[in-house]
């Protein structure tokens, strides 16, 4: 057990022997020497993870990140093929697994790799008062993926100072690129008005925004703003590039808000057109009428039919539809379609009137 070997270990180097006095439990029953040996002779012996890293005692949190990110990716061994890369990456990944780790850090700090391994005595004792001892998983992929946040060994460069390193278009053959995540798409639900017009719309998004750090992110608000131009139409497509989340391994993806037509009560769109559908009896339609169209723009249209309205006949209005998008002081048609009313009954005068006037 480590705990057994722990204490043989320090019973070795000291000349009293180790023995809990009746009552005493834990450290308490360490004697005075032994705590020395514990956190002077430990701390010197085994490796020094600090310079497996390149760096200090001092070294912080951010210093340990960077020293790890610039070391692996330079001797992975994907990218390094001396014969002792695979050996000095899995020490990176080993010295990076234990400073990384807060409590790992502070007991290899006070009691080096050997307390670290071995076990080393708890505050307060219970049936075995020392720590387990900690055990490398043999993996240095797993802390590199952990890391890296992928499998693509090379998703993420870095210059030798650990600045981030801009690759040209395909990487080293194609491998050494950043994938950009899939892009967003959301709709843009717009009224009729807001295209014959145009107009501003300001969308608030939330996205991962990465800290300065490097390695942790915060969730924050955005205002994205869409100028709509006169005459867009449906299907138009607005890109925000790279808007999306950010990551220490990706590119953030593109945000595209696809335009979407709200119904309309009065009209309906047909590319650059509007269409329009008057109700009128079929005494009008046979005889002519005036139908009045309130336009998109607020004017009252008074549209004579002097033709015999059929129910396939259109009524072409020049200029009245939508703005054209490459010039909109240009506009398409307003299209006037007809639902003809039948009268539900007759009388028979009404009848032999018809019959005088439509089939003599």
């Amino acid at each position: 057990m480590r705990g057994a070997a722990g204490v043989r270990k320090c019973a070795e180097r000291t000349t009293t022997p180790i023995v809990p006095r009746a009552g005493e439990t834990g450290s308490a029953a360490l004697p005075a020497d032994a705590v020395t040996i514990a956190t002077g002779e430990r701390a010197a012996m085994g490796q020094d993870y600090y310079a497996v890293l390149e760096l200090g005692r001092g070294a912080t949190d951010a210093d340990i990140k960077k020293a790890y990110r610039k070391l692996a990716l330079k001797n992975h061994p994907l990218k390094c093929k001396e014969p002792w890369a695979p050996e000095k990456f899995r020490q990176l990944a080993e010295a990076y697994d234990v400073l990384s780790d807060p409590m790992k850090k502070g007991i290899y700090d006070k009691f080096g790799e050997e307390g670290l391994k071995g076990g080393i005595p708890l505050e307060f004792g219970g049936e075995n008062p020392w720590t387990v001892g900690y055990v490398f998983h043999n993996n240095p992929d797993k802390v590199f993926k952990e890391f890296f946040g992928g499998d693509n060994p090379f998703a993420e460069f870095f210059a030798e100072d650990g600045s981030e390193l801009i690759l040209p278009f395909g990487g080293l053959r194609g491998r050494g690129a950043m994938k950009q995540d899939p892009p967003i798409v959301r709709d843009l639900c717009l009224s009729l008005e807001d295209l014959f017009y145009g107009c501003t719309k300001k969308i608030k998004i939330s996205r991962r925004v990465m800290n300065e750090d490097g390695q942790t992110s915060t969730i924050r608000d955005k205002i994205l703003t869409i100028d709509v131009q006169p005459g867009w139409k449906q299907g138009t497509r607005i890109t925000f590039e790279k808007e999306g989340d950010q990551g220490p391994n990706v590119i953030p993806a593109d945000i595209t808000f696809v335009v979407q037509e709200k119904l309309h009560p009065r009209f309906k769109r047909a590319n650059d057109n509007l269409t329009y559908v008057a109700t009128i009896p079929l005494g009008k339609a046979l005889i002519g009428c005036t139908v009045d169209v309130r336009t998109l723009d607020g004017r009252l249209l008074n549209i004579p039919i002097n033709d015999i309205v059929d129910p396939k006949y259109c009524k072409v209005v020049p200029g009245e539809g939508m703005p054209l998008p490459r010039d909109p002081r240009r506009k398409g048609d307003l299209l006037i379609y007809f639902n003809i009313c039948f009268p539900k009954k007759l009388t028979p005068d009404k009848k032999m009137l018809l019959k005088s006037a439509l089939l003599s």
